[in-house]
């Protein structure tokens, strides 16, 4: 039995339907697990966790040191090193938004601006 050209469609569809409800990819487990490790107890938010740790991601590129993206990174992006991260990459007119972004993820406001 062939299939027509009209079944062949249908199946072609339902083969993309499926792929679109596979569930998510292993980087957004990775990202979701990150959240936890670095003790962020806020809401988790992957855009928002994925804007924040790309300050990170690209502060290492720079400086090629490994400790420095620990350290950016840690405690739910409250170090200054974040900070500075965000001053070398020259986005500190974005500076406001990183630390709303910072307060949805750390559930609290940060110990730094207590």
């Amino acid at each position: 039995m062939h299939l027509s050209s009209i079944q062949l469609a249908c199946a072609a569809l339902v083969a993309v339907a499926l792929g679109a409800a596979a569930p998510p990819s292993s980087s957004h487990h990775v990202a979701r697990r990150s959240f936890f490790t670095l003790e962020c107890k806020g809401v988790y938010d992957a855009a928002i966790f994925a804007r924040l740790d790309r300050i990170c991601d690209d502060c290492y590129n720079l400086f090629r040191e490994p400790q420095l993206y620990t350290l950016c990174r840690k405690d739910c992006f409250t170090t200054d090193y974040f900070k500075g991260c965000v001053e070398v990459l020259q986005e500190t007119d974005k500076l406001e938004l990183f630390k709303e972004y910072i307060r949805i993820l750390h559930g609290a406001v940060p110990p730094a601006e207590n």
